[in-house]
C-alpha cells in the first residue's frame, strides 16, 4: 500500500488551484512529514503539532477522505 504521503504528491502542482495542491506542495517541503505513513492517527497528530501551513485540518481530513476511498478501490 502507497504511504499518504506519496498519494498526497500526485495533487502538487505549481500554481496550486485549491487547499489541498497547497498542502501537498507544504507538505513536499516539510522535511519531517511523516513520508512513510499510512496511519491516519500519526499524520494527524504530527499536522496538528507541525502542519502549522495548513489553514485547517479539515483539509487534511479530505485529502485523508480520497486517500482511503483510492485505496478501498485497489482492494
Amino acid at each position: 500500500m502507497k504511504s499518504f504521503y506519496h498519494y498526497l504528491m500526485k495533487y502538487r502542482h505549481p500554481k496550486p488551484k485549491d487547499d489541498i495542491a497547497k498542502f501537498a506542495n507544504d507538505a513536499y517541503l516539510d522535511h519531517g512529514f511523516p513520508r512513510n505513513s499510512d496511519r491516519y492517527d500519526e499524520l494527524s497528530s504530527y499536522l496538528e503539532m507541525n502542519g502549522h501551513y495548513l489553514k485547517s485540518m479539515s483539509v487534511f481530513d479530505d485529502a485523508w477522505d480520497r486517500y482511503q476511498n483510492e485505496i478501498l478501490k485497489q482492494i
